[in-house]
């Protein structure tokens, strides 16, 4: 398996398809190698949802000839940026290797008994774009995942971009990811491919109660993706609700205020960012993570 407490760090983007081209064209990416691959993906679950209650995705990835299991913990974080446990490792076949899931941590408790259970739920299949790049001093591997995530009888699509340290200052993240919203407009997005399948099927997406800045801006940025996978109009309604709250804070600093309240002008009718949007999201959410941190 990948290391003993494995930890994954990464910023995740939504990208609407019009800008796909921006995005290959910016001067960051335009003179770096880039590696393209098909992934097709399986996400596994018990009848009654077990992992997905408690926040553990398990999957087998199939890349060219390879295939790879990958066992998830929820992420941690807000605004984007999340770190979370993940163990991977390649297996013979198609077929789960509960060996090797009975071993890991997230199986030790009452998973353990449901391990006999697991089922495919989802798929997620896409073109995955992938550059590693050198910035401030850190390894950051940045992808583009197109495709489509298939539910049940539902689907919704994918892009998106993953910014993933791979070694070096997790700071960095926040400035790359800002160097490339101030050319294209890109949104935060908290939820995963396994988190937003799931939701799909049992087309219900939950949303978070808030009462600090970065809860409401958590919950801003779940109902935005929740608006572009459901298409229901209530979801934009809440994250504009939430982005006001957010802004009108007496927990944000003046100028933090001031970067809150450009939000709601910034976010178009359709859901879309505006560049404006992008910038100041992950400016705000830097802080407030660094805010936390310190607390």
């Amino acid at each position: 398996m990948k290391n003993a407490t494995p930890i994954e760090v990464e910023l995740k983007l939504a990208l609407a398809p019009a800008n796909i081209e921006a995005l290959l064209s910016h001067p960051l990416l335009a003179s770096q190698p880039s590696l393209t691959q098909t992934l097709a993906n399986t996400y596994f679950d018990t009848p009654t949802n077990d992992l997905a209650n408690a926040r553990v995705a398990v999957r087998l990835r199939q890349i060219d000839e390879r295939v790879l299991q990958t066992v998830k913990t929820a992420g941690k974080g807000g605004g984007g940026l999340s770190s979370r446990q993940e163990w991977e490792w390649p297996v013979t076949g198609n077929q789960l290797d509960q060996e090797g899931l009975a071993a890991l941590p997230p199986f030790q408790g009452e998973l353990a008994e449901r391990l006999a259970s697991l089922a495919p739920k989802l798929r997620t299949d896409f073109i995955r774009r992938s550059w590693q790049l050198t910035w401030q001093g850190s390894h950051i591997e940045l992808v583009m995942d197109e495709g489509e995530i298939e539910s049940g009888a539902y689907r919704t699509p994918i892009c998106e971009l993953e910014l993933e340290l791979k070694a070096g200052d997790p700071e960095t993240l926040w400035s790359l990811a800002i160097a490339l919203a101030e050319k294209i407009p890109l949104r935060p997005s908290d939820s995963s491919k396994a988190s937003r399948g799931n939701a799909l099927a049992a087309q219900q997406w939950s949303l978070p109660e808030a009462t600090t800045p970065a809860q409401w801006l958590h919950r801003a940025t779940l109902a935005l993706d929740a608006y572009h996978d459901s298409q229901q109009g209530h979801y934009l309604n809440v994250a504009q609700d939430a982005l006001a709250q957010l802004a009108e804070h007496p927990g944000l600093s003046a100028d933090m205020q001031m970067q809150a309240k450009a939000l709601p002008a910034a976010l178009l009718g359709d859901g879309q960012p505006g560049i404006a949007y992008g910038v100041n999201l992950l400016t705000l959410s830097h802080r407030l993570a660094l805010q936390s941190a310190l607390s």
